[in-house]
């Protein structure tokens, strides 16, 4: 009999009728007693003209046991290759990729295909047989392993109960709507009771709704089964939802990497700043169409931006911190969002010019306070 562990009513079986990983001891590390995926120096190289493309140049960094890390980028700046690295989907050109301590680059194929067990998968196009209802989808693997059919049955039930699929078990794909879709393929990617879940764009084919309903199931499966949940995107909305730590990636080198606050807070590179634009609160275009750089004769309006990153502020602006700047003092536009408990986000305020203190910033930090230019007030 395999080992079985219990998770509530439901028995799951580890690493079923799968040979054990390659006989080596884990390699040694100062510093990786949590970590659970280490990268070290990869690079991939993909065969071409004038030398091949450098698709990883050296990327080094690790993903902590039980964790949500985000990885993103622009196209083409390597976070597939990166992802399907851990499972060797794609063989590194050099560097290693460590899983519990162990090379996965040096198993052999038996040694690969108990790691891919413990390795889940999410793709962005769901990747479902048409022919196989949603049951049948989510058991394969399992049938594939040689797993009797009265397990498969008991496990596919409570995986399909768990991600809200139960009345769609006999349904087909073509039936299923994209959220649908991607909850038969989270179910799928369970099966075989994994220890970390790659999520492939997991979420770029979906409308923002079932957006939304896909990233909450994905923390509520973090959060019960401890799982490490490595995803990459190109949408920083899903990593503000969902991640603990992003790594930001631009033409196969790391640009950026800390707590999801941290980076939204205070970018440091062209890349991330690049891919926070969207999400940014800037000028609306009939201020912008306004503004001048000197006041008008009769005074007008200073028009100032205040940029709150989550570190001087983590609890919130106060009102009385605002009216500070200046008697008048009018909020024009903005909004503070609240990531990982730090307060964070863009104000824009028009203020007096002639009341304008010279102190106007002893409250804000040099960099979040800047005075953007100055309108007619009488326009």
């Amino acid at each position: 009999m395999p080992e079985v562990r219990s998770e509530g009513d439901f028995s799951v079986y580890q690493n079923v009728q799968a040979a054990p990983l390659a006989d080596q001891a884990p390699v040694p590390g100062s510093d990786r007693a949590e970590a659970h995926v280490v990268f070290e120096a990869i690079r991939k190289v993909y065969p071409g003209a004038g030398g091949g493309v450098h698709a990883l140049h050296e990327v080094s960094f690790s993903v902590r046991r039980g964790q949500i890390f985000g990885i993103i980028g622009r196209s083409g700046a390597g976070k597939s290759t990166l992802l399907r690295s851990i499972n060797m989907l794609e063989r590194p050109s050099g560097g290693r990729v460590l899983v519990d301590g162990i090379d996965v680059g040096a198993l052999d194929e038996k040694g690969l295909v108990a790691l891919r067990r413990k390795i889940g998968m999410i793709f962005q196009h769901f990747n479902l047989l048409s022919a196989k209802t949603v049951r049948e989808n989510v058991g394969l693997p399992l049938k594939v392993a040689g797993v009797p059919a009265a397990e498969i049955r008991r496990r596919v039930d409570f995986l399909l109960d768990m991600v809200g699929l139960a009345d769609k078990a006999d349904v087909y794909p073509a039936k299923l709507s994209g959220g649908q879709k991607q909850r038969v393929g989270i179910a799928r990617a369970l099966v075989h009771d994994p220890e970390i879940l790659l999520c492939d764009e997991a979420t770029s084919a979906l409308d923002p709704e079932s957006t939304h309903a896909i990233l909450d199931l994905l923390r509520d499966i973090n959060d019960r089964f401890g799982l490490t949940v490595v995803l990459i995107t190109h949408d920083m909305s899903v990593i503000r939802a969902i991640c603990d730590e992003v790594l930001v990636l631009d033409q196969g080198r790391i640009v950026e990497q800390g707590e999801v606050w941290r980076v939204f807070g205070d970018s440091k590179g062209e890349a991330t700043r690049a891919l926070l634009q969207p999400l940014r609160r800037g000028l609306p275009g009939d201020l912008a169409g306004r503004l001048r750089p000197e006041p008008p004769a009769h005074g007008g309006l200073a028009i100032l931006s205040l940029r709150f990153t989550g570190e001087s502020h983590p609890d919130g602006v106060s009102l009385e911190s605002l009216l500070a700047l200046a008697p008048g003092a009018t909020l024009l536009h903005g909004g503070i969002d609240r990531i990982q408990g730090h307060a964070q986000g863009d104000l824009l305020l028009a203020v007096p010019a002639g009341a304008l203190r010279s102190a106007a910033g002893a409250r804000f930090s040099p960099d979040s306070l800047k005075v953007l230019g100055y309108v007619d007030d009488n326009a």
